[in-house]
């Protein structure tokens, strides 16, 4: 029964990965206009879950503080290695296209490889949860829900601002949300691993949200110049960091 309902909740948690599909109505035009809103919301949402929800997460779940503060910092590190790797691979291979006006492509690689590694966590965490009991498994599939629709919706923005079609980005988007079944079977089957290697996974998971909205998405926010856009960049960013405030709120 755990795992039939471990696999329900990561099931139903894999289809908000596809909320982005409300946007397939809008116009090319539409969506491009609505696009920066969308990639403010994404940084105030990842700034949000990495301080919120991630990282007083870890630190609640180990004696050692210097070890989450050390995770974090290898989520940032690795993050920034891949970032360098998909430079240079979108350097040598696309030399034509590298204009400084190009959608940062490799923004959409790191997006999946950290989304991933955040679903697996979801799962693991939800694998856990129905360890104990049914109604704390429950709870957390409700709690990751509802941080998800706010996330996927930003990640799907950032794919398609990355340069992804809206069938690729839907696409990729749920097979990043599979790595949840992963986590599931961890959450269940490897009890005392979660425990040692929850609180590392949770800062490193912190550290690439950290360094993607601060290197990668900042900037790109930054080149919009005017007021009245800058204004809204802020009220999203805002927004975006006051949905993961609520879900504390919300899971109590």
């Amino acid at each position: 029964m755990i795992l039939i309902y471990s696999i329900a909740s990561v099931t139903l948690i894999s289809l908000f990965s596809l909320v982005g599909v409300f946007t397939i109505s809008l116009s090319d035009k539409r969506l491009k206009s609505i696009v920066f809103v969308l990639v403010s919301l994404s940084v105030g949402a990842l700034f949000g879950d990495a301080f919120i929800h991630l990282i007083p997460e870890a630190l609640e779940e180990t004696q050692n503080p210097i070890i989450v503060s050390l995770s974090i910092l290898i989520g940032i590190i690795f993050f920034f290695i891949l970032e360098k790797f998909f430079r240079w691979h979108h350097v040598h291979n696309h030399n034509e296209c590298d204009h400084e006006n190009d959608p940062p492509k490799h923004v959409g690689s790191l997006i999946l490889i950290s989304d991933g590694a955040h679903n697996l966590i979801d799962g693991i965490l939800i694998g856990a949860s129905y360890m104990i009991s049914i109604e704390v498994g429950i709870a957390t599939t409700i709690a990751v829900i509802l941080h998800e629709i706010p996330q996927e919706i930003g990640d799907f923005g950032l794919l398609i601002h990355a340069g992804f079609s809206r069938g690729k980005a839907l696409l990729w988007n749920l097979i990043s949300a599979l790595t949840a079944f992963a986590g599931v079977f961890i959450g269940i089957g490897a009890t005392n691993f979660v425990d040692s290697m929850g609180p590392i996974l949770a800062g490193v998971a912190a550290g690439g949200f950290i360094y993607i909205a601060g290197s990668d998405l900042v900037p790109e926010l930054h080149k919009t110049k005017e007021v009245k856009k800058s204004i809204i960049q802020l009220i999203a960013i805002l927004a975006g960091i006051g949905l993961m405030l609520g879900l504390l709120f919300i899971a109590k």
